[in-house]
């Protein structure tokens, strides 16, 4: 990917870095060279950025062009709403308080160069004001107001303004910046696109170990894709990204959800996207959606709190009570009598409005039937843990888990395949892992699940590398069609 840094006058850029090309803005928004080339990373190092200035339209023709503008237009927009600010400013609360508490005065500027600070003590709530406002020079502004301080304001900053002390950091912070992010090593040059993969490897329930990974970002060289691991600090980071592969547990109130969000709005190609995240995550509207398109699942019923006595007489006792976004088995119970399930739903309507009230449908296990595109991906057979209803057993020694046994598709029945695949579809075009149980001669699907797992040596006992390759060609056809065909994730 080419890296271009945009600037009014060419003259005013004070630093020479290596593998950067530097562009007057005028230059870049009329000469052809700039609107065919297909792939670059535009840093808009322009001082005038409002609203159609030369440098709004150097970021809104890079994001026309297929580029990778930094700031965007979102950003730039972003930077000139109040309330924005304030919303910033009551999410970062306890790290402004944090990085502010021994100053005496009443207001302070900070300067935020690719993230950073000249202070180390500020450098944690500079890469967070950058991962709010994505942009290579940042200018904050706080006030203490009876004790508290919060942030005012925060804008683009122009190079023109760095002070003579603050010259060497800035140099080494741009040089480390493009080097790492812009400026490409010659093998890394030979890819197309570059992926994203969000992966934690101290995240205890990611959906994929390490080795699953790794064997992705083979997979995706194989295809032409240019796959980094990312983490949760690099939220500023993923316009200089052609897609996303969510890799960590996904919840609507988190950071996988801000980055779908923002990657979708940046042109990403996506997995999981926001509104499959929604959707997936979420165990009451899987009740209304199966209901309303005749999806087979066990006896459903929504509870609130006027409603809880009409429970049994709707799906009978024992049942099971799920809080609507649990995950891994965390907020589902199984109850047998009246009193419990007066006392554990009272509980579990401290935290939501609604709950799901299922009828119980013991097996030894379920179905995991692995979906990408609308198409088959693989089959397992999710066992229940020894001695328990679930697959996941909590104990004082951590959780247990059932055995994983992939399956090739053609040992399962057509009708759990058939069910699967039609249920997957409701929720989008992406990867989603349905499960399936088969009791007393129904065909149940118990929910969708959004990032599935894929563990090496798991799921793709059977496929191996073909698993990988195969979600690796999704992204590549979606990647290849942006600007030809509507494409979701």
């Amino acid at each position: 990917m080419r890296t271009l840094v945009v600037v009014e006058n060419p003259k005013r850029w004070p630093f020479d870095l290596e593998e950067i090309e530097v562009v007057p803005a005028r230059v870049y928004l009329v000469d052809r060279r700039f609107a065919e080339m297909r792939r670059a990373a535009v840093y808009n190092m322009c001082r005038r950025l409002g609203y159609q200035s030369v440098g709004y339209y150097v970021s809104l023709l890079a994001a026309a062009r297929g580029h990778r503008p930094l700031p965007s237009v979102e950003t730039l927009q972003a930077l000139n709403q109040s309330p924005v600010i304030r919303i910033a400013s009551e999410e970062l609360d306890a790290e402004i308080q944090r990085a502010f508490a021994r100053l005496h005065a009443d207001e302070f500027r900070l300067s935020i160069y690719f993230g950073r600070n000249v202070a180390k003590r500020y450098d944690r709530l500079s890469r967070a004001l950058f991962e709010q406002f994505p942009a290579p020079f940042l200018a904050a502004r706080f006030a203490r107001s009876s004790g508290h301080w919060r942030l005012i304001g925060i804008r683009v900053g122009a190079t023109s303004e760095i002070p003579d002390g603050h010259r060497d950091f800035v140099l080494k912070q741009a040089r480390e910046y493009f080097h790492h992010r812009g400026g490409r090593s010659s093998k890394t040059k030979t890819f197309r696109y570059d992926l994203a993969v969000l992966w934690s490897a101290d995240d205890p329930t990611a959906p994929s170990d390490e080795r699953a990974i790794r064997r992705f970002i083979r997979a995706a060289a194989r295809e032409g894709i240019n796959a980094e691991i990312i983490g949760v600090s690099d939220y500023g980071r993923l316009a200089e990204f052609d897609a996303l592969f969510l890799r960590e547990t996904t919840q609507v109130d988190h950071h996988t959800y801000r980055f779908a969000t923002r990657a979708v709005a940046q042109g990403l190609v996506v997995i999981d996207r926001p509104e499959s995240i929604v959707r997936a995550t979420n165990k009451v509207y899987q009740a209304e959606l199966f209901g309303r398109h005749g999806i087979p699942c066990p006896r459903t019923f929504v509870v609130h709190d006027g409603t809880i006595g009409e429970i049994a007489g709707h799906v009978g006792l024992p049942c099971v009570l799920k809080k609507p976004d649990g995950a891994f088995s965390v907020g589902v119970v199984k109850v047998d009598t009246p009193e419990e399930v007066s006392r554990r739903v009272e509980a579990l309507l401290k935290e939501s409005e609604l709950v799901v009230a299922q009828e119980f449908v013991p097996s030894a296990f379920d179905w995991r039937v692995g979906v990408l595109g609308g198409q088959l991906l693989y089959v397992c057979r999710y066992h229940m843990a020894k001695g328990h209803w679930q697959i996941v057993r909590e104990g004082s020694n951590g959780p247990r888990y059932g055995r994983v046994q992939a399956v090739r598709p053609e040992e399962v029945p057509q009708a759990v395949l058939d069910v699967a695949v039609r249920a997957a579809s409701l929720f989008g075009d992406g990867l989603f892992g349905v499960d399936v149980k088969e009791v007393d001669g129904r065909t149940l699907v118990m929910e969708v699940n959004d990032n599935p797992n894929l563990d090496a040596g798991y799921e793709d006992a059977i496929l191996k590398d073909a698993l990988y390759d195969e979600i690796a060609r999704w992204f590549k056809v979606r990647l290849d069609g942006r600007g030809t065909a509507a494409f979701g994730g």
